[in-house]
């Protein structure tokens, strides 16, 4: 949760700027705060201007009197020094770093050519650390099979307390396996964003893009089953519409559909369930829809709501199975 109080004025101002002109999620931006905070924090500690000694206490200091002069007097050495700060104390990953690395960028061009605030832009030059790509976890079809199998079992159900809610559970995790939707996708789903004459749903994706989804027979029939179960009376006026509720009769929220997640995942005996996550789920769609649904790269690059197909492409790269297949069907195998 952002704390305007807790900030420099530029910096809500950044925020602002970011939500409104830039159009960032509400997600988005809540990271821009959390970065660039931790970052002033750091520069704060860094140039002795606050009594904190330790570096262990940094998250600790106030920014809300960061002064222009300050940040006029930061370098791109100050920044490499704070992404080894992350690497040393926190043991940020590449992939932690490179955000990290982005939301100092477009916040110093912010200050720098929207604003005019400082003459130099210190992260101009800034790098970003290099990610290796790394293959997707995902589901086998046999283990997505299993999976709903779990969910829709009441008895299962409540064994971990969601036996009110096993139409629910079946319903989200239905859709996270067919669709490939995103977490925040799925939490903002709405009944009205659903097309139930040509079985179509509309999403909020990032950067509030929107974008058309189509609804196979078993989203179709999930979903029916919830909503003929799904609470009417006491729900929160400003969840009325929303799709998935919790037990609270609100919006359900992206901490409980990860909870039901993890905990279907164990009641199935995934071998090592807590390393699979709601993401995991999108990562499952995808690849069983390009293994054995013949699907176009760039039909499956717009499902995903994937900005570059080169996101979508590592899904060309996760089935072994095709790949020795190829080699086994190649026309000279054989001679």
């Amino acid at each position: 949760m952002i704390k305007p109080e807790e900030n420099p004025e530029f910096l809500n101002d950044f925020l602002a700027y970011s939500s409104t002109i830039l159009n960032k999620s509400e997600n988005t931006v809540k990271e821009y705060n959390y970065d660039i905070a931790h970052f002033l924090k750091y520069i704060k500690f860094k140039f002795k201007l606050t009594d904190v000694d330790d570096e262990e206490f940094i998250k600790t200091i106030e920014i809300n009197d960061f002064d222009l002069e300050t940040l006029k007097k930061i370098t791109i050495q100050d920044i490499h020094s704070f992404l080894g700060y992350l690497k040393t104390c926190y043991s940020s990953k590449p992939a932690t770093l490179a955000r990290k690395t982005a939301s100092i960028r477009v916040f110093f061009k912010y200050m720098c050519n929207k604003t005019k605030r400082i003459s130099v832009n210190p992260a101009q030059d800034l790098e970003s650390p290099k990610i290796g790509k790394r293959l997707p976890k995902y589901l086998t079809l046999d283990q997505s099979k299993e999976l709903l199998k779990t969910v829709a079992n009441t008895e299962n159900n409540a064994g971990h307390g969601n036996h009110d809610n096993s139409e629910r559970n079946f319903a989200m995790i239905t859709i996270l396996l067919n669709c490939g939707v995103r977490l925040s996708e799925l939490v903002g789903m709405n009944i009205s964003d659903i097309d139930f004459e040509n079985n179509k749903l509309n999403v909020i994706g990032k950067g509030n893009k929107e974008r058309t989804i189509y609804l196979n027979k078993a989203c179709i029939n999930a979903i029916n089953e919830y909503l003929a179960v799904r609470p009417r009376d006491g729900v929160k006026f400003d969840s009325r519409d929303a799709l998935f509720l919790s037990e609270q009769k609100k919006r359900i929220s992206r901490r409980t559909v990860q909870y039901v997640v993890k905990e279907e995942l164990k009641l199935t005996g995934i071998e090592k369930s807590d390393k699979y996550s709601v993401h995991k789920l999108r990562h499952t769609a995808a690849t069983l829809m390009y293994k054995y649904g013949n699907v176009d790269i760039r039909a499956l690059q717009e499902l995903l709501g994937h900005e570059s197909i080169s996101t979508t492409e590592i899904y060309t790269h996760v089935d072994s199975e095709q790949i020795r297949n190829a080699v086994e069907n190649n026309p000279l195998a054989n001679l």
